[in-house]
């Protein structure tokens, strides 16, 4: 039987990370040439002559005369970790199939928990602004889904769909005419309802989308964003639900998520959910090129805007 090629794809190994980014020296230069492709730009009045200055190695503009660091004005802004630390979490999120939990992220780096745990809301966060600009098109194959969140409540908390820390969201597979998936999108929703997949279909399908569901009245609402809509209704068809070939692909993705969760992260604050579901469609989406997704998450990170503390409004503890 032949291998999948995606499954199979040789990816950045341990070795080929030391040798490209082993040293702060070669971290530097990799975030440099992504933030300055023509060299460096004066971040406060434009000029490009500059001269590197001081222990900190700022860069001094010979312009306006102010001073800017590399990670000013970056995700990297005020960390007092080394470059390769964060080149080494990367690393470890971007490579691995079912994600790493922060407690053994903290092992791997060598750092307090706290800090690998702000770290990966950095990260994540990135991920989460990178995939709300991609929009599915094509035939869309669509499920609903819950994750089940916490217990915190003294009774263990209210069952079903409806419980407290429940985080009901939407999974969207994206085809080609061959039936190979092409992208995913996951999509935390007020509820499950028209009104909140209108407003998903409004902003992450392209008009042209062809949506296959289920029976669930709610993702007829895709009409209303432009989409045509086809639905399935599981109890008319012979075989399990999981089953149908219709909606093998979202199937799929749905398994191998909860795999990553329930394997790997344990468990998920409600209030972060959205971004750990996009730690899991930023890797899918990129699963074709394994080898240069740390590469492009780092270039992305050094010309994202900064992430305080604060502005993440990390205050839970999780896997």
């Amino acid at each position: 039987m032949a291998r999948n090629p995606i499954q199979f794809q040789k990816g950045m190994s341990l070795k080929e990370l030391n040798q490209k980014y082993g040293t702060e020296d070669q971290c530097e230069a990799a975030l440099a040439a992504w933030r300055w492709p023509g060299g460096f730009v004066c971040p406060h009045c434009g000029g490009k002559e500059h001269a590197i200055v001081g222990v900190r190695r700022l860069y001094s503009c010979h312009g306006c005369r102010r001073q800017t660091s590399l990670k000013a004005g970056t995700i990297f802004s005020r960390t007092l970790l080394p470059l390769m630390a964060w080149f080494q979490a990367m690393w470890l999120i971007t490579q691995s199939k079912n994600s790493i939990s922060t407690l053994e992220l903290s092992r791997q780096l060598g750092v307090k928990w706290d800090s690998a745990h702000l770290m990966r809301h950095k990260l994540m966060s990135v991920m989460a602004e990178r995939e709300a600009a991609r929009k599915l098109d094509g035939r869309v194959e669509m499920d609903d889904a819950i994750l089940g969140g916490e217990k915190s409540e003294p009774d263990g908390g209210k069952r079903g769909r409806g419980g407290t820390n429940k985080v009901p969201f939407v999974a969207a597979v994206a085809t080609d005419d061959n039936g190979h998936p092409q992208r995913v999108l996951l999509h935390v929703v007020e509820a499950h309802d028209g009104r909140s997949v209108e407003a998903m279909a409004k902003a992450y399908l392209a008009p042209t989308a062809r949506v296959v569901s289920d029976g669930l009245g709610c993702f007829r609402a895709v009409t209303k964003a432009g989409c045509s809509h086809t639905a399935i209704v599981a109890s008319r068809e012979p075989q399990q639900p999981e089953k149908i070939p219709a909606f093998r692909w979202v199937n799929t993705v749905l398994g191998n998520l909860k795999t990553a969760i329930v394997g790997t992260l344990k468990s998920v604050a409600k209030r972060y959910a959205f971004r750990y579901l996009a730690e899991f469609q930023y890797r899918f989406n990129r699963r074709a090129d394994l080898a240069s997704m740390l590469d492009r998450l780092a270039c992305v990170a050094v010309r994202a805007a900064p992430r305080p503390y604060k502005s993440l409004k990390i205050a839970y503890a999780e896997g």
